[in-house]
């Protein structure tokens, strides 16, 4: 394979973004080059890259694998791509493959950072990847156990995700909660219980926030039950967030974690590597029902139109599926 040119999306101000041609050379030995397929945008972190609050502190932590450019602008930022091998190594090529990488039509990255997709699934459910190994990892930090009683507070790609593999404990009542009340539907293709804030039951032995909105977590903690754990989901970038740890938030001795994918859990950080935790995640997307997840798909070119419309947080979608082709 020669020297090729590619395509790749680049946030470049605030509400901007354009596709920009990047010349790729010839993979290196342990590469691949691989055409992407489809992606996905992560709405609620790549919604804060585009309006350029990530805060200064968090330049470093926040940098994707792969990505280009620096914080604020211009970068090139995502995390969910699932392409077909064309070059490199005799064993891959020809596979299907999930990637954390950046929204580019072509490129090279070593083997060592591809998962194959398995047979059970197909590459359009597989750009949940990420999304999944950030539900798994929240799991394992909140040690959610059969026979729970669970809430998810935020019916988007993560929240919904973290339901689903709620749902898979033996026992657990759990309930999906948003302010969307069209999100039933998607609780019930996903086997929870769904409920506004105004008719969640309290008295939950967790309860997991991932709506991005600090009316959300004052849901989360009200739904918490005595000596109960809120796992905080959501990043707000540099926005502050007003936490009522008034009222009864003492005397029922709650306890407020945080959850982020940067790092494996630390129940699990002795044994699992981070490229362990996303092969699992990839093969925890076997099940049809997670496809009601997935929005009609936007063409790769037409992103730097659509995306300020995608990442506005009145936009219904939940995972928005991009198409190469």
């Amino acid at each position: 394979m020669t020297a090729e040119t590619a395509q790749a999306l680049w946030y470049i101000a605030p509400g901007q973004a354009e596709i920009r041609e990047e010349i790729l050379s010839v993979p290196l030995p342990g590469e691949v080059r691989v055409r992407a397929l489809f992606g996905a945008l992560s709405r609620g972190t790549e919604g804060l890259v585009l309006a350029g609050r990530v805060p200064e502190s968090e330049f470093e932590r926040m940098r994707a694998p792969f990505m280009g450019g620096r914080f604020p602008f211009p970068v090139k930022y995502g995390y969910s791509t699932v392409g077909l091998v064309e070059d490199g190594p005799k064993e891959h090529r020809g596979r299907t493959v999930f990637a954390l990488y950046p929204h580019q039509s072509h490129f090279n990255i070593p083997c060592s950072a591809i998962v194959p997709l398995p047979e059970a699934v197909p590459p359009q459910r597989a750009v949940l990847a990420a999304n999944m190994e950030t539900a798994l990892n929240a799991i394992w930090d909140t040690a959610a156990s059969p026979a729970d009683h669970i809430a998810i507070v935020g019916a988007g790609a993560v929240g919904s995700l973290v339901a689903f593999l709620c749902a898979r404990l033996a026992g657990a009542e759990v309930t999906l909660v948003d302010i969307n009340d069209s999100r039933a539907e998607l609780a019930q293709n996903l086997g929870v219980r769904f409920a506004t804030p105004e008719t969640a039951k309290g008295d939950c032995d967790l309860v997991v926030h991932a709506s991005g909105n600090a009316a959300g977590l004052r849901t989360a903690l009200s739904l918490a039950g005595e000596e109960a754990t809120v796992l905080e989901l959501s990043w707000y970038g540099d926005t502050p967030v007003t936490v009522p740890l008034g009222g009864t938030f003492h005397s029922r001795r709650l306890r407020l974690l945080s959850s982020q994918v940067g790092k494996v859990a630390a129940s699990h950080r002795s044994r699992w590597t981070h490229s362990r935790r996303l092969a699992a995640a990839v093969n925890l997307l076997a099940d049809p029902c997670l496809d009601a997840l997935l929005t009609p798909n936007v063409v790769f070119c037409d992103l730097p139109r659509r995306l300020p419309d995608i990442l506005d947080t009145r936009n219904g979608a939940v995972c928005q599926l991009i198409s190469y082709s």
